[in-house]
């Protein structure tokens, strides 16, 4: 009889000691009372054991999870030190008392995107053995896969004057940020197996987002709203001219033609372009002019598809559209600053480009197994885009921006900084979310930093698949 004997081999030892029972003829009633007893003694002891083997594989199970998760969210790791690391956990979290048995040594069987671990333990019985049963086998294993190795993150980071404000312990909202982003940036690159398959872009927005002036000669810029005297999205109208197409404006609205606002716009000198653009398309019009909400390619055959150029006094750092030079990625979140009014949707749409092929930003192709994640975080609610500073009728493009997006497989975080809870929900960032889990509304600026680990955890997570 082998040492360790499966549940499974009981019955059909009780069935054939029946069938030899039913078989015999000799005996008086004091045998034949003693072997009735075997059954019931099989069966009595069959219970505790069973009862027995459920507490060993269920703590078992639990200790092997630990040691799969502790590996899985190891990289860089051979097969040897994967096995050394597993056991270290296994043994950890395994409080089982040894009267249960010893479990056998922890195999571990990593397979491309997941890792298995296993392990056994020949459990001792105590009433089986009285028929013969010494030990049951009872064994466990855990699979774990990544959640996603690949991903295309995209950081919509606002820039606005408001963040300016401190919290409590004095700390700024602009600053919370830029720390919870470094944090957020350390990890995504741990979570990179091999160079290249986590990538991030960072966008930050006010009103405009700076796509830099490396784009000055672009074909798909749109000069014809743009004025080196400043922006229409703040008071100012291309319909009275100056005189001299060099003109200065108030961004209320008031300049050197008048109260009217008058500039020139659409000239062919460039050169002072400080890299900013406004909402393209139009709001009002319909598909697909309504490319203020669209990540579509522009083309020569309609200028509404054309990003154009703007003068904004608040114009925020240029973005870094989609790569992994990790030291880039840092000075980009240092170099921000705060100025300016919200306009949540140019900067969803810009953060949904850097993720989409093709003109203006034209990332590689897209590989394999690859989550593509917008984060959003915002202090304020909507207060200005191209045409107005209605907060309902911004806050609608931003919903059709995020539906599209959503729509296209993107899943996107939204993060609401509100101090102190003084604004109250933000409508327009929980329904731009993907789902309730993944909106986060924040009343105190340090907590950006936790909410940004607890994200970045979420999309490079692992998980127990069996």
């Amino acid at each position: 009889m082998p040492a360790g004997t499966k549940l499974g081999d009981l019955a059909l030892r009780a069935l054939k000691r029946a069938r030899a029972f039913a078989a015999a003829r000799r005996g008086n009633v004091a045998m034949i009372f003693a072997l009735t007893l075997i059954p019931l003694c099989l069966a009595t002891g069959a219970g505790l054991d069973y009862a027995r083997a459920v507490v060993v594989r269920a703590n078992m199970s639990e200790a092997i999870d630990a040691a799969a998760l502790a590996v899985g969210s190891s990289s860089g790791l051979t097969t040897a030190q994967q096995q050394t690391l597993a056991q270290q956990y296994f043994t950890a979290n395994y409080k089982t008392d040894s009267s249960y048995g010893t479990p056998s040594a922890i195999t571990v069987t990593p397979s491309g995107q997941s890792v298995t671990i296993a392990a056994s333990d020949q459990m001792p019985t105590t009433l089986l053995s009285a028929v013969g049963v010494n030990s049951l086998v009872i064994s466990a294993s855990t699979k774990v896969v990544w959640g996603q190795t690949k991903l295309w993150v995209s950081l919509v980071l606002d820039n606005t004057g408001s963040m300016t404000e401190t919290d409590s312990t004095g700390t700024s909202k602009i600053t919370a940020l830029k720390n919870a982003s470094h944090q957020l940036l350390t990890l995504l690159q741990n979570a990179s197996a091999n160079a290249g398959d986590v990538q991030v872009a960072v966008v930050p927005f006010t009103t405009d987002v700076n796509i830099g002036t490396s784009f000055v000669n672009a074909t798909w810029i749109d000069w014809s709203n743009w004025s080196s005297s400043g922006s229409v999205e703040n008071g100012m109208t291309c319909s009275q001219s100056n005189g001299n197409g060099n003109g200065w404006a108030w961004g209320g609205g008031w300049g050197w033609g008048g109260w009217g606002g008058g500039m020139t716009c659409g000239g062919s000198n460039h050169s002072a372009w400080n890299g900013c653009v406004m909402d393209r398309g139009t709001a009002t019009g319909p598909s697909p002019q309504n490319y203020d909400v669209l990540n579509t390619t522009p083309t020569s055959s309609d200028t509404a598809s054309y990003f154009p150029a703007d003068q904004s006094a608040w114009c925020p750092q240029a973005m870094l559209p989609l790569g992994y030079d990790w030291t880039a990625l840092s000075n980009e979140i240092d170099a921000m600053y705060a100025g300016g009014f919200t306009n949540q949707t140019i900067g969803l749409v810009w953060g949904w480009q850097a993720l989409t092929q093709g003109a203006p930003l034209s990332p590689p192709a897209l590989p394999a197994n690859t989550q593509q994640v917008i984060i959003l975080l915002s202090d304020g609610l909507n207060t200005q885009n191209r045409w107005t500073s209605n907060q309902s009728s911004i806050d609608a493009r931003e919903q059709l921006a995020c539906s599209n997006a959503k729509a296209a497989g993107v899943i996107i975080y939204t993060v609401f900084v509100d101090l102190n809870g003084t604004q109250g929900n933000s409508a327009a960032l929980q329904n731009c979310a993907t789902d309730a889990s993944k909106y986060f509304d924040l009343t105190t600026a340090g907590a950006i930093v936790s909410t940004f680990n607890q994200i970045g955890q979420q999309i490079t997570n692992l998980r127990v698949a069996q």
